[in-house]
């Protein structure tokens, strides 16, 4: 398996606009964070974890040239704006994007996008084809993938583990009965905002002592607004086994 961050950043990303913060003026390019998203290769297949409003950014950066589903967090503006942008590997590939959402999030998806759902389509419209996910594990051709429960505030989102890898973004509770799905991960991707407490989201206390508890062989922390700090100064306060990730960042697990 290969996992790229295409975006580490919260839904402002980083440098913010506007913001002369010494982070969003920082030189170094750990600092500038598109947002959230993570690319995974895994037995022929590439996904998609969230496609924001850097989407084609982030595809054009990499060079993706495939793009086989999109798995889908939540529906919040940050996670889900890019989606207009699949059109593209619709025209390469000749079909419809596989897109992966729980129920309320497919309603929003048919709302934003009405006019990808109408009956009678405009020419050049993206190409969608919605796929149900619940609280139990689906395949994706020959990939298992196991739906994480979390919150996010007050509104339930999902992450997904797929094989030793698992992703959790925008939240800041996971149920007990949850965090058994996050037994003996090679790599855990949680999100850890800002040092303070925020009412939606990890602080940087809470995602080391979520890491703690479920024990990863390895932590990265995504979905960082510019209020934690420097990339440099807040690797150096992490445990050695935990890292700020950083868009571009790729592992091969």
């Amino acid at each position: 398996m290969y996992i790229e961050f295409l975006g580490t950043g919260t839904s402002q990303g980083v440098p913010v606009v506007a913001c002369d913060c010494k982070v969003c003026q920082s030189e170094n390019l750990k600092d500038k964070r598109l947002r959230s998203s993570l690319s995974v290769r895994v037995d022929g297949l590439n996904l998609l974890i969230d496609a924001g409003p850097d989407f084609r950014q982030q595809m054009l950066r990499v060079g993706q040239k495939r793009l086989d589903a999109i798995l889908l967090t939540h529906e919040h503006t940050d996670h889900i704006f890019g989606l207009d942008d699949i059109r593209a590997f619709n025209w390469v590939q000749g079909h419809p994007t596989d897109i992966y959402a729980e129920e309320r999030v497919q309603k929003v998806l048919r709302r934003v996008f009405d006019y990808v759902f109408e009956e009678v389509k405009y020419p050049g419209i993206p190409q969608m084809n919605l796929h149900p996910v619940e609280n139990a594990p689906f395949s994706i051709q020959s990939i298992r993938i196991i739906p994480i429960r979390g919150f996010h505030h007050r509104l339930p989102v999902f992450g997904y583990r797929i094989g030793s890898l698992a992703y959790l973004t925008d939240i800041n509770s996971v149920p007990d009965e949850e965090k058994q799905k996050l037994n003996d991960l090679d790599v855990l991707v949680v999100n850890a905002l800002r040092m303070e407490k925020h009412i939606s989201h990890f602080n940087l206390d809470e995602a080391l002592q979520l890491i703690a508890e479920v024990k990863p062989k390895r932590a990265y922390l995504t979905h960082i607004s510019h209020l934690m700090g420097l990339h440099a100064d807040v690797e150096t306060l992490l445990p050695e086994n935990v890292h700020l990730a950083y868009d571009g960042l790729s592992l091969e697990l």
